[in-house]
């Protein structure tokens, strides 16, 4: 066996964004187990690369961290998406951005203790400004970083955002 044999699974919540489902299962080293899991689609992360180099960063209120957080673009993958879709739909509604070109770049599971989510993190390239179209309860700034900017962020520690820190730094130290 390579995976877990689920013996039973009953959904315990249910929300807007998530879910939280309650499994009863046997993983593959013959471990009986009830695991609590969030249940969730998945996510994108976009990086927009300007012509010039600049990141796009934004900033918004996150009340789970109870301040204001520079982070790269993300939303939740919708039913029926793929990545490039919902990372399409994400620029544009948080930054008003357009890409000609979206490139996956990086794959990874930001909580997998007890989270489903996976995240895809994209390259955005190719990029025009347009129309911001943010949700209700979405106030977002948008700022192009260089480099050396963005570097001086994550050395400093002003980014406190996982999945930006990890996108950033991998994109730092293996894409450019």
């Amino acid at each position: 066996m390579t995976k877990a044999k689920t013996i039973s699974s009953k959904i315990v919540f249910k929300g807007k964004v998530f879910s939280v489902r309650r499994d009863e299962i046997v993983e593959p080293t013959g471990v009986t187990a009830t695991r609590d899991m969030i249940a969730h689609p998945g996510s994108v992360v976009v990086m927009p690369v300007q012509d010039d180099g600049k990141i796009v960063l934004i900033r918004q209120y996150r009340y789970a961290a109870r301040q204001y957080l520079w982070e790269l673009v993300a939303g939740r993958i919708d039913a029926g998406e793929n990545a490039k879709q919902a990372a399409k739909r994400e620029l544009i509604e948080e930054t008003g951005l357009r890409a000609k070109k979206f490139r996956v770049f990086l794959e990874f599971w930001p909580s997998p203790g007890f989270l489903e989510e996976k995240m895809f993190v994209l390259l955005a390239e190719g990029i025009t400004q347009g129309e911001a179209e943010p949700e209700e309860d979405e106030k977002i700034d948008a700022k192009a970083f260089t480099r050396a900017e963005i570097e001086q962020m994550l050395r400093s520690g002003a980014l406190h955002d996982g999945k930006t820190i990890s996108s950033l730094l991998y994109y730092l130290r293996f894409m450019v």
